[in-house]
């Protein structure tokens, strides 16, 4: 049976699912840009995802977005990251 928990990594005061780290890579973006896009956004919202929050931040021509929520220990997780040309 395969195991339903997904491993996680830290970076600073966040927790990065490996969703996002995949999604990270692809869009070529560093764990330092999530986090920097999380600690000082431009703008954020409520997300769809129940406690979720959606934080943007514009770099140059490329605005990120970065998906997060807190666990029940209060702790951050990265659900996803995307990027867009603005």
């Amino acid at each position: 049976m395969p195991c339903l928990l997904q491993k996680m990594r830290n970076y600073k005061d966040l927790i990065f699912t490996n969703h996002a780290l995949a999604r990270l890579k692809e869009r070529g973006l560093s764990e330092g840009d999530a986090w920097a896009t999380w600690k000082n956004p431009d703008q954020s919202e409520y997300a769809k995802a129940k406690g979720a929050w959606i934080y943007y931040k514009i770099y140059g021509n490329t605005k990120i977005e970065v998906v997060a929520k807190q666990n029940d220990k209060k702790e951050w997780i990265v659900l996803s990251v995307w990027s867009r040309p603005v």
